[in-house]
């Protein structure tokens, strides 16, 4: 639990980077790669509520 955690955590900080690296420069690739990031997060946050959930079932 403490690892889907720290990994969602990690995530949106390097999504929030990406898009202040954007806002910064200007360029495109920043925004795509945090997209991508921000994608990725989301895999992780249902990965995580998905075992919170089973962990409740069983």
């Amino acid at each position: 639990m403490l690892l889907f955690r720290w990994a969602i955590l990690m995530l949106l900080l390097a999504a929030v980077a990406c898009f202040v690296f954007y806002i910064g420069t200007g360029q495109a690739r920043y925004r795509t790669w945090g997209l991508k990031v921000i994608k990725w997060t989301m895999i992780a946050a249902f990965g995580f509520f998905a075992v919170l959930i089973l962990e409740r079932l069983a």
